[in-house]
C-alpha cells in the first residue's frame, strides 16, 4: 500500500493544472482572442488557423507540491520525504490537467456589414481535476493506529475527467464606436467521461469498553458514487483479448469525436467596451454549457454502513479476514447501473482593465498594418480568472504589459498570483510577416531553470493566416 501511495504522490508532482491563459487573453492581433471572448476588438478582415497546428496548448504543474519534494538528492530516506509531503498536502490540493489542440480554426469579416465578423472551427480538449484524498491517504500510509476516534471522510474523494471535441461558432459585432459584443454557440461531443464528486459518509476506529486493544471499526452512511461514460465499451473490448484491440478503440474514439459520442450544447458570451480613448475594459464567460451522458453509461454506487470488531481493518489475509470482506461486500454491495445523468461544463470567467499609451504616428506605418489607424504603441491593465470546480473555484489576477515594437512583433509580459505560485511569470511574442502570424507564449518562466521544483509549466504556440 505504501508503494501505491508513493506512485500517486509522484503522480501527483508531475502531472497538470488549469486553463487560465492570461498571457493570451484579450491580446487582439491573435485570432485566438476570440476562444476566450467572443466580443474582443478585432478587426481582422479573415483568418485561416493552419490545421492542427493554430493552436497547441499544454500546462503542467501541482497545487501543494512538487516532484523535487519527494526525489530532491537532500540526504533524508525517500520514506521520509513521502511523509513530510504527505503532511504537508491538504484535502483542497488539486491536480489538475488541460489540454488543447485546435484542429480547426477560421474567420471572416462580413460583406453585408462590416461591424461583423463570423468565426468557427473544432477543436480537441482533455480536462481533468481530482483532489488529493488525504484522509485516506493517510489511512493506507499510516494506518489507523494513531488516529482513534477520528473520522476519514469519503467526501474527499472528488474527481472528475473528460475528453471531448468542440464544435463552434461565433459572432462578433462592433455595436458602437466604443462598444464590441460576441457570442459563440458550441456543441460538444464527449468521446469519455467519469467523476465522482459529492461522496459523503466515514470510516472511524474506536476503541470498545473491553479494552485489551480491542477495536471496532465502523463505515457510516458510506455514499460512494462513479459515474462513467464511454468506459464500459472500452473494457468490453480489453476482456476480448483481440489482436486488433488497439484499433477498435482508435475507431471509437474518432466515431466519438465525430459527433457520435454523447453530445452537450454551450456558450460563450464576451465584450469589449472602450471607456475613453486609452481606457478599456472587456469581460467573458466560457463554456457555459451542458453534455447529456445517455450512451455507453455505467454507474458504480456504494451506500450502507458497517461495523466490526477486530484489532485489525478488514484489509488482511487468511479466512477471518476475507469473512469481514465478505459481510462488508453484503452490508454494503457496490451496484452497477445504467442511468443517464447530465454534467455542466466548467465555466471560466475573465475580465480586464487596461490603460493604452504611447501613441506614434509619424506616417510610415512602422508600426501598424495598411490601413490600420495609428496604435497606441504600449499597454498596462489588470486581468482576473475564475473557473469553477466541483469543491471551490480557482481564482487568479494577472498584472501584463503589452508591447508593439513594429509592425509584424508584438509581445506581452503578465506577472499572476494563482493557487500554485505568487511569483509566476509569463511571455507570449507574436510574429507576423507578410500574412503569416506565429505565436508562442510560456508561464512560469522563472521556474524552467528548475522543473523538479516547478509547481507549474505552461506553453503554447500556433501558426495563422490572417488578413
Amino acid at each position: 500500500m505504501r508503494i501505491f501511495i508513493y506512485l500517486c504522490i509522484s503522480l501527483w508532482g508531475c502531472s497538470m493544472y488549469a486553463q487560465n491563459k492570461e498571457v493570451l487573453y484579450d491580446f487582439i492581433e491573435l485570432p485566438q482572442s476570440l476562444m476566450l471572448n467572443p466580443g474582443a476588438d478585432v478587426d481582422f478582415e479573415y483568418h485561416v488557423g493552419i490545421p492542427v497546428l493554430s493552436q497547441i496548448h499544454v500546462n503542467a504543474g501541482f497545487k501543494g507540491a512538487s516532484v523535487y519534494d519527494v526525489f530532491a538528492d537532500d540526504g533524508r530516506s525517500i520514506n521520509d520525504k513521502i511523509e513530510t509531503t504527505l503532511n504537508n498536502l491538504g484535502s483542497n490540493d488539486y491536480v489538475t490537467l488541460t489540454q488543447q489542440l485546435e484542429i480547426l480554426n477560421f474567420g471572416w469579416k462580413s460583406k453585408k456589414n462590416e461591424k461583423i465578423y463570423y468565426s468557427g472551427g473544432l477543436y480537441e480538449e482533455l480536462d481533468l481535476i481530482s483532489y488529493f484524498p488525504k484522509d485516506f491517504a493517510v489511512l493506507a500510509y499510516q494506518g489507523n493506529q494513531d488516529f482513534i476516534n477520528r473520522p476519514f471522510r469519503f467526501s474527499n474523494i472528488s474527481l472528475t475527467g473528460e475528453l471531448l471535441t468542440v464544435y463552434h461558432f461565433g459572432y462578433n459585432k462592433k455595436v458602437s464606436k466604443k462598444l464590441t459584443f460576441g457570442a459563440r454557440a458550441k456543441l460538444y461531443s464527449s468521446i469519455i467521461n467519469f467523476r465522482s464528486t459529492k461522496n459523503s459518509g466515514t470510516f472511524t476506529t474506536i476503541e470498545t469498553p473491553n479494552g485489551n486493544n480491542i477495536y471496532q471499526h465502523i463505515i457510516n452512511n458510506a455514499n460512494v458514487t462513479v459515474k462513467t461514460s464511454g468506459y464500459a465499451s472500452l473494457r468490453e473490448i480489453e476482456s476480448e483479448d483481440t489482436s486488433d484491440g488497439a484499433r477498435q478503440v482508435k475507431n471509437k474514439f474518432i466515431g466519438r469525436a465525430l459527433l457520435g459520442g454523447n453530445l452537450g450544447l454551450g456558450v460563450d458570451l464576451g465584450f469589449t467596451y472602450q471607456l475613453e480613448d486609452q481606457w478599456t475594459i472587456t469581460g467573458s464567460a466560457t463554456d457555459l454549457g451542458m453534455i447529456f451522458y445517455t450512451k455507453d453509461v455505467e454507474t458504480y454506487r456504494a451506500r450502507g454502513s458497517f461495523a466490526f470488531d477486530g484489532i485489525q481493518t478488514p484489509i488482511t489475509t487468511g479466512s477471518e479476514g476475507q469473512d469481514v470482506l465478505d459481510e462488508l461486500e453484503e452490508a454494503i454491495p457496490i451496484d452497477t447501473l445504467s442511468t443517464a445523468y447530465a454534467a455542466m461544463r466548467p465555466l471560466k470567467l475573465n475580465g480586464s482593465i487596461k490603460y493604452s499609451f504611447n501613441r506614434y504616428d509619424d506616417g510610415t506605418c512602422n508600426y501598424c498594418f495598411e490601413g490600420e489607424d495609428p496604435p497606441y504603441l504600449d499597454g498596462i491593465g489588470l486581468q482576473v480568472f475564475t473557473q469553477f470546480r466541483p469543491k471551490r473555484p480557482q481564482y487568479a489576477a494577472s498584472l501584463f504589459y503589452y508591447k508593439r515594437w513594429f509592425s509584424f512583433l508584438r509581445t506581452k509580459v503578465t506577472y499572476t498570483i494563482d493557487d500554485f505560485s505568487y511569483k509566476n511569470i509569463g511571455f507570449l511574442l507574436s510574429t507576423h510577416i507578410d500574412k503569416i502570424n506565429f505565436y508562442i507564449s510560456g508561464n512560469n518562466l522563472l521556474e524552467y531553470s528548475n522543473l523538479a521544483k516547478a509547481r507549474g509549466v505552461s506553453v503554447q504556440f500556433g501558426f495563422n493566416y490572417i488578413m
